[in-house]
């Protein structure tokens, strides 16, 4: 069975290829955007890096079928023979490649609704060959909407009366419809991971937008936020197994399932307190107060000039301030029954996360393609 698996060069698409790799023996076939079939398997290995070394990669490569193509093109921009062999060969999809623009409903259109739609249409190809034995696709909670100090369940989450924060909480409410939709015959399974940040097992990270809203606000002396808040924090090691175990299952008990921490999210304030027992030497004072100035502060902030190296961050605190001000936080009942285990909690590696992300400039020190690869390819095949 080949199991298509878009959002390979992403992050939590990484997290499930990695999964799939040791938990199944099923070809895994790719969507990689690339000219050439080198810069494809060079821009997978980019993105495994955290998961394996490049021999390790060497080894799990022909588990990969490769497919060039694209979600925003026709057809995938798949060519038409290896699109008629995709239809022919997989018999289920793990949906996870998406904008996460917050800001462009022209990206998150093109990217979120298009690409779902182009992705779909395959899907009802292979299903009408071969039969698709389940389509997950990955989401986010923030289809919940609008929200203050609540606890959501899955299947209340979405109301379509409820005004949306962004573009990207818009589409991705959409693509679940898409899929319940257009593809009533198939199986389906909807994640919705919250806050996704970090690896509890290790402090490296390839994605950095939140890590740079979670850095500013450890920087801070005075927050404008509540102590008592929650925020809603799932390790990416979490999600990637999640989505990896349940779809592999033959019939997952629910439809949905939040990836999440659920009741068990920590406040503002344990976070500062766990940080600070860990070694952090900011002493952080909380000043709800402050929200509104604040917000009116990132505002004018946004639009200095480039030159200040400030705008940047601004425009970066606009998009998530919203996510982390609601107070809210999503059942991951489900997702625990699943797995038989919770997902580790924030302050178990937060700190290690922060370090890394300051002292590597919040980037990841990828490793170049190898000068020798070709012949370390050939012996592991």
């Amino acid at each position: 069975m080949t199991i298509l698996l878009t959002g390979a060069t992403g992050y939590i698409g990484s997290y499930v290829a990695g999964e799939l790799l040791t938990r199944t023996d099923s070809q895994i076939a790719v969507l990689v955007r690339a000219k050439s079939d080198d810069e494809a398997k060079q821009r997978l290995w980019k993105s495994m890096q955290l998961h394996l070394d490049f021999d390790a990669f060497a080894r799990a490569l022909p588990r990969f079928e490769i497919y060039r193509g694209d979600l925003t093109s026709d057809d995938l921009g798949i060519e038409p023979a290896a699109r008629e062999r995709l239809a022919d060969t997989m018999r289920s999809v793990i949906h996870c490649a998406a904008s996460l623009n917050r800001k462009s409903d022209k990206v998150c259109f093109n990217v979120n609704l298009r690409g779902t739609l182009e992705l779909i249409k395959l899907a009802q190809r292979a299903h009408a060959r071969g039969g698709l034995v389940r389509f997950s696709d990955v989401s986010t909670v923030a289809v919940a909407g609008h929200r203050n100090a609540e606890l959501i369940q899955e299947d209340t989450a979405v109301q379509w009366d409820r005004s949306d924060y962004d573009p990207y909480a818009r589409t991705k409410k959409f693509c679940e419809h898409m899929v319940h939709e257009l593809l009533p015959e198939v199986p389906s399974t909807i994640f919705r991971p919250s806050i996704v940040l970090g690896d509890s097992r290790f402090p490296e990270t390839t994605q950095f937008d939140m890590v740079r809203a979670f850095a500013a606000l450890a920087s801070m002396r005075v927050l404008p936020l509540r102590r008592d808040w929650r925020v809603d924090i799932v390790p990416a090691n979490y999600v990637g197994e999640a989505i990896a175990r349940i779809h592999l299952e033959p019939s997952p008990a629910h439809g949905i399932y939040h990836l999440s921490s659920g009741e068990d999210s920590l406040s503002y304030g344990q976070i500062v307190d766990g940080l600070r027992a860990a070694g952090h030497p900011h002493r952080t004072f909380f000043a709800p107060r402050l929200e509104k100035p604040f917000g009116l502060a990132v505002e004018a902030l946004m639009s200095t000039p480039r030159k200040y190296g400030v705008a940047a961050a601004a425009s970066l605190m606009k998009v998530f301030l919203p996510y982390l001000t609601y107070d809210t936080v999503f059942s991951n009942r489900r997702v625990i029954a699943a797995l038989g285990h919770a997902p580790a909690p924030f302050t178990d590696y937060a700190l290690p996360l922060l370090r890394f992300a300051v002292e590597n400039k919040f980037t990841y020190p990828y490793r170049p393609w190898p000068s020798d690869a070709a012949p370390r390819l050939a012996k592991a095949v």
